[in-house]
């Protein structure tokens, strides 16, 4: 088998951003559905409403974090058996973690849905928010299989090569939950509810279109249940980097807890101008996760055919590219950064403490954009202890002792600079950690 049959690695910067190029298309697609549910939720006018949706996050990134298991898992060991030319193992690992996500999925919704009061009070839910994050985390919860399903090959048909399939079905789901958005949350007046239907109608929608797709494009990917056999090396490099991938959002989950919880003293409003701050710094983190997860089949493929040299070449240049992409959009969002949040609500106290929190999340974009990037190369290395070092850092272990420190030495000050002292220590960590598997 011929390995430019699915990479060409004698155009390395052309191949990468056909790679990448199509998954940052997705990514702007998702920023819109984003930006379009809040801007739907926001409209109502109602803090409360805001506040309770953007308490379910957390739930968001666990359901995620799920799927980037057996997908990002998957994809890291299926890039580097083509670059092998391990066709048959390929099938054998695409159906296995096919299969996994929903079984995985359909478990994990009993839990989730028995204890959904709790679980909310844990997020920080107050007697005032509470009705409107039930309506949306019941709803997200009962459809946990559909949500984890859709992140399994939109990151299997990327280690294939097939970049701009992949992004297919996310697209047609993103477009389909924007279109619903107002038609539920104010055209039937269901609120909350409203738009986590929209959201479970449109990974259903992406789930079908990923079926369809894998059955009728891909030349090396499996649903055959027959075909769903791994052996236990393969498992554990599934769960190593799989599980490492997860980290980071189920960190990320802990981080919004953490930060929703030091908010609550200060009263919903403040909770309400984060949710909307951090809707609006996905902008950038999503078009950085765009380039960075659109080099992992390549960086794969690369080093499971032994060519480090020209790895080394394309991380070079990634690196140079994403960190100029980061200090752009930064520049861009502190600027404006009060018209924006002022686009979602109309509320004078969430514009002023939007506004600032805004600008003090993205002031540290560049050493995000490090942290993503070599997070992502190690994912796509196998190298699944150093993706674990980087997935409790940023977003994890890292930052809670910062956040901690910070809000205890600075109260609310450092609450709004513990994002950008964890980037910057994260960022260090990344570059040492890549010294050491350089030199190994």
């Amino acid at each position: 088998m011929e390995n430019r049959q699915y990479f060409d690695t004698d155009n390395l910067i052309t191949t990468y951003f056909r790679q990448s190029l199509p998954v940052v298309f997705s990514m702007m697609i998702t920023v819109i559905y984003n930006l379009a549910d809040t801007w739907f939720i926001a409209r109502t006018n109602n803090a409360m409403l805001v506040a309770g949706v953007s308490l379910c996050s957390p739930l968001f990134m666990l359901l995620m974090a799920i799927g980037n298991i057996f997908g990002q898992g998957g994809s890291s060991l299926i890039a580097r058996m083509l670059g092998r030319g391990e066709r048959e193992g390929v099938a054998r690992v695409s159906a296995g973690c096919f299969y996994a996500a929903i079984l995985v999925g359909v478990v994990v919704a009993f839990p989730l849905v028995l204890f959904r009061e709790p679980v909310l009070k844990l997020f920080g839910a107050s007697a005032e928010t509470l009705p409107h994050a039930m309506e949306y985390y019941t709803v997200l919860a009962v459809s946990a299989p559909a949500c984890i399903l859709s992140f399994i090959h939109s990151n299997l048909l990327r280690s294939e090569g097939l970049s701009v399939q992949s992004v297919i079905g996310m697209i047609a789901g993103s477009l389909l939950n924007i279109v619903l958005d107002p038609i539920l949350i104010s055209g039937l007046g269901w609120g909350a509810r409203g738009a986590a239907v929209a959201t479970v109608l449109g990974y259903l929608l992406t789930d079908v279109l990923y079926i369809f797709i894998v059955r009728r494009k891909s030349q090396c990917l499996s649903m055959n249940p027959a075909k769903a056999r791994l052996s236990g090396e393969e498992v554990r490099q599934i769960l190593g980097v799989g599980t490492a991938a997860a980290i980071t959002n189920i960190a990320s989950a802990v981080c919004v807890v953490f930060m929703n919880k030091f908010l609550a003293p200060y009263g919903d409003d403040r909770i309400a101008a984060l949710g909307i701050a951090s809707r609006i710094i996905t902008i950038v983190q999503l078009v950085l996760v765009g380039f960075s997860f659109g080099g992992i089949p390549l960086f794969g493929f690369l080093y499971g055919a032994g060519d480090t040299e020209k790895l080394k070449r394309i991380l070079r240049f990634c690196t140079l590219f994403l960190c100029g992409t980061a200090l752009l959009f930064s520049v861009v969002l502190c600027l404006l950064a009060t018209p924006a949040i002022r686009l979602f609500i109309d509320h004078a106290g969430i514009i002023a403490e939007g506004t600032r929190i805004l600008r003090w999340q993205v002031s540290g974009m560049v050493f995000c954009a490090i942290v993503l990037l070599f997070t992502c190369l190690f994912q796509a290395l196998g190298k699944a202890p150093q993706a674990l070092i980087m997935s409790v850092s940023r977003q994890g272990v890292l930052f809670i002792l910062v956040f901690i420190i910070a809000t205890t030495v600075a109260g609310y000050n450092g609450f709004l600079a513990a994002q950008l002292i964890s980037d910057l220590l994260s960022a260090v960590l990344a570059l040492l950690v890549y010294r050491t598997i350089a030199r190994g």
